[in-house]
């Protein structure tokens, strides 16, 4: 059974029993037939869909982001926002679609002209994860249906009410059946699917044990993937930042989604000349993050995902002060029966600690000190992952540096790293590879054909 939790009460929303061998044999045919129609479809049919995607999501945002928050414990605000950034990622795509689809013609050296067509190339497998229930997959949804693909969604196990209203949505907007369909399976049901013929190509967002696993046998059945591996994002800040409103992105930064963010600094890297100031602003700022009900307003933070996930977190915290960080605020399980915890501060942590080879998934921030901007981007890199940067300076010849160094595959500058439906995303080093969003995410699952006159 897969089970919905609500985390914040510890109520179970409801059971859904996994899909049989034969249902999922179904959904894979549908998946067939439908990409045997949407294929040929006209890039204003295509377009439509998406736009009528777009007010759909709108229109029901209430519903959409009530079962997010449910499910997984974001805020009820965050939540909506959430649905509203969906719509303008189908919106972005109806909007932009002729330009990014467009057939690019160019004189050969030896004479005649090529062409370059975009086409799609069959069904495409999501694995996604419970952080943004909505946005992860729309930000594979959205470019699968302009391209001409169909989708198969395995979402993770406690989001189940989520895919089902995604699929209804899909519904609504008056979408062929089998063009998108949720597979209510655990993930030793991914393997087999990933062999499976039918399936054209392979998407992930996730841990990195599920990307070495997925890549594996995407690979031995030579299929293209992308993955999406999370990361622990330097959040660096120079004395030339105006650090109060540093500060305040640095908390938004932890707090946001309760920490539950791959692209969110995880590291704060502050260089010597203002790390007391940066500390004791930071500290304060922490320590008032209102932890609670995510359906009030006021609510900063809601729990984490589950009581796993909480668990998790605090051992996390307990294994960097074995190795000698110092827990300065929070970090601790707040009373009641949700997964709750307060945000918190580890410093002290050594460029060795095993801790630095993890993903904290939670509101806890780990504090480092840089004597200079060497020293900082040492810091920086000395991990094995490469998402997101975020870089604090007003000196512009720092702000060169930092992009120019930092082994990431995306840089802040001045601001929290955010994704957005026109901007690639995507990391290096063990963050993963591929790109999604903007135009780059829709070519990854497309045929480049060349043709020759």
């Amino acid at each position: 059974m897969l089970r919905s939790i609500n985390p914040a009460t510890g109520d179970e929303i409801a059971a859904r029993a996994e899909l049989t061998a034969l249902e999922i044999e179904s959904k894979l045919e549908k998946a067939i037939s439908a990409f045997s129609i949407w294929r040929k479809t006209t890039l204003d049919e295509r377009t439509q869909l998406l736009g009528k995607l777009a007010a759909s999501y709108e229109a029901n945002k209430g519903e959409l982001a009530k079962m997010a928050t449910s499910e997984m414990g974001k805020t009820y605000k965050s939540a909506i926002a959430e649905v509203e950034k969906c719509a303008a990622a189908f919106r972005h795509y109806a909007k932009n679609g002729a330009a990014m689809l467009k057939t690019d013609k160019y004189s050969l050296i030896s004479g005649g002209t090529a062409e370059l067509h975009w086409q799609p190339i069959g069904p495409i497998l999501a694995i996604m994860p419970w952080n943004f229930p909505f946005w992860q997959v729309v930000r594979f949804l959205a470019p699968t249906i302009l391209a001409g693909n169909v989708g198969l969604l395995k979402h993770a196990s406690i989001v189940q009410g989520v895919a089902g209203l995604m699929e209804k949505m899909m519904s609504k907007a008056g979408a062929p059946e089998g063009l998108f369909q949720n597979l209510a399976i655990k993930s030793d049901a991914v393997a087999s699917l990933i062999a499976d013929r039918r399936i054209a190509a392979v998407t992930l967002t996730g841990s990195e044990s599920a990307g070495r696993a997925v890549a594996a046998q995407a690979g031995h059945n030579l299929k293209k993937t992308v993955l999406e591996l999370g990361g622990s994002d330097p959040f660096i800040i120079m004395p030339s930042a105006d650090l109060d409103k540093a500060v305040k992105e640095a908390v938004k930064a932890r707090i946001q989604n309760t920490g539950q963010s791959c692209i969110c600094g995880k590291r704060m890297i502050i260089h010597s000349d203002i790390y007391d100031a940066f500390l004791e602003k930071f500290s304060a700022a922490m320590m008032a993050v209102k932890a609670g009900d995510p359906m009030n307003p006021a609510t900063d933070m809601g729990p984490l995902s589950s009581l796993t996930q909480r668990d998790t977190v605090l051992a996390q915290i307990g294994e960097a002060q074995k190795q000698g960080a110092q827990l300065l605020v929070g970090g601790t399980t707040l009373p009641g029966k949700g997964a709750f915890i307060s945000a918190g501060i580890l410093a002290g942590l050594h460029l060795n600690s095993p801790t630095l080879n993890e993903e904290i998934f939670g509101p806890v921030a780990m504090v480092f000190r840089a004597k200079d901007i060497d020293d900082t981007i040492t810091i920086a890199n000395n991990i094995p992952y490469g998402l997101g940067s975020s870089v604090w300076t007003e000196d512009e010849g720092e702000q060169e540096r930092f992009i120019r160094d930092i082994e990431a595959g995306m840089t802040a500058i001045n601001q929290m790293l955010v994704s957005s439906p026109d901007a690639p995303f995507g990391g290096v080093k063990r963050s993963g590879y591929g790109r999604e969003l903007g135009p780059f995410g829709l070519h990854e699952f497309m045929n480049l054909k060349t043709v020759l006159r």
